[in-house]
């Protein structure tokens, strides 16, 4: 089967697909990766075909820092789903059975679904259906519960997409999207079934949530067709072997904590970079430093800094790990079995980091924008001498271990194969009895 996988966004939202990507490739299937040209070294080193999307997030992030208004940043959105909506038509034109979605491109992909006759599956890597157990990552206001909350977050990033699908559904002659229907007060406490609205929508299949029950169990209150499976781990690139230096580093004393940001803050490495070096002389410890989009530029006798690295590879080599909490790292430096720092910086990251923390794994997060020497100083200390920590991430990281989410995945696609292949052979004997007779 010809299997595309849809993403858009920086690089935490392309890695774990990666690792999707080659499990299904391994099981047989041909496998293509949509996403930014950025990516197109990791996707291809991975050993996966590769489909160009427009845009370019890191400069998308760097001009939402600078934008002086909110209606430049939403201008500045429209251009950017357009540019996805573009990549996803040219690359579900070239040839597919099956489109598996990110949450952000999945109203895209659906179209694109509709219009090439290919089923859609959505593959999400944080929870996007509202909820009474909880309130989605990027809720504004839950006074009214986190049900209502969740339903506003849904609206909204349905909102970022809204133009972009609009105008590729009438490119693709497609008829407009209907409205939805007006939702209901929810009555109040929690209520069992499926929340109002949140039925799989035309086109949509089953949804996937790539992260573990384990870090956020599946509400009780879901739709039956969505899920939580496990994560899905990025894969190593083809013949990457780690940096000498690297290795000399590790060996020459205790285990470092790593420090990096991923795909955050560009454009502060500076500034930065001085206050990462202070707050290591002032913990006391060894420390390995990404780069990053930050261009993080920390230096000092016991610090290393690095490029890009497999997080599978570098973090349980460390003491501890201060990251954004993006959903992939998150996963990263809990199946690695060591304490975080999170410094969640935007989006889904303050929602992680409170996670890590309540799961007993972190240190209570630090804020990016209120970050200085002496709170990650502190922060570095207790991770690396709380006892509980470290066990708590031993233990969590053993149940992740015992988990096989992209095995859930390849199990529903070909299950699906084999259904799709009974109902042919069905109709086949259909056929041949009728002309025997």
């Amino acid at each position: 089967m010809r299997i595309l996988i849809i993403t858009a966004g920086s690089r935490g939202d392309v890695a774990p697909f990666t690792g999707l990507g080659r499990r299904l490739q391994d099981a047989g299937h041909e496998v293509a990766l949509a996403a930014h040209a950025c990516f197109r070294p990791l996707v291809e080193g991975c050993g996966l075909g590769f489909r160009p999307v427009p845009g370019d997030p890191r400069q998308l992030i760097e001009d939402w820092a600078r934008a002086a208004s909110r209606a430049e940043v939403q201008a500045l959105t429209r251009a950017y789903a357009d540019g996805v909506a573009d990549g996803v038509a040219a690359a579900a034109a070239s040839g597919t059975d099956l489109l598996l979605t990110a949450f952000g491109p999945a109203p895209l992909a659906r179209a694109a679904g509709e219009a090439y006759g290919v089923p859609v599956v959505g593959t999400y890597l944080t929870p996007s259906f509202a909820t009474a157990s909880f309130a989605l990552p990027t809720a504004r206001d839950t006074s009214a519960g986190n049900l209502a909350a969740g339903q506003d977050v849904v609206r909204r990033a349905g909102g970022a997409f809204a133009g972009a699908e609009a105008r590729l559904r009438a490119t693709l002659d497609l008829p407009p999207e209907p409205e939805p229907e007006p939702e209901p007060e929810p009555e109040p406490g929690p209520q069992p079934g499926t929340p109002t609205g949140q039925g799989p929508r035309p086109g949509e299949g089953p949804v996937f949530h790539g992260y573990s029950p384990h870090v956020l169990p599946r509400p009780d209150d879901w739709p039956d067709h969505v899920g939580v499976c496990g994560y899905w781990w990025p894969a190593r690139p083809d013949g990457w072997q780690p940096p000498p230096e690297l290795v000399d580093f590790l060996a020459a004393g205790p285990p470092p904590v790593f420090l990096g940001f991923g795909s955050m803050a560009p454009g502060t490495g500076d500034r930065l970079g001085a206050l990462v070096t202070e707050a290591v002389r002032k913990a006391g410890v060894r420390a390995v430093v990404q780069a990053g989009w930050a261009e993080l530029t920390a230096a000092g006798p016991d610090l290393l800094p690095i490029g890009d690295v497999p997080h599978d590879w570098l973090f349980p080599r460390t003491a501890a790990v201060v990251h954004h909490a993006g959903a992939g790292t998150t996963g990263a430096a809990l199946r690695a079995g060591v304490p975080a720092v999170p410094v969640p910086v935007m989006a889904d990251q303050p929602f992680w980091a409170g996670r890590l923390h309540e799961l007993g794994v972190a240190t209570r997060p630090l804020p990016f924008a209120d970050l200085t020497a002496d709170t990650l100083a502190a922060a570095l200390a207790t991770a690396t001498t709380d006892p509980s920590l470290r066990t708590r991430a031993r233990t969590l990281s053993q149940a992740l271990a015992a988990e096989d989410g992209a095995g859930t995945v390849l199990t529903h696609i070909d299950t699906r194969i084999d259904r799709v292949g009974a109902g042919n052979r069905t109709a086949a004997d259909g056929v041949g009895g009728g002309t025997d007779g």
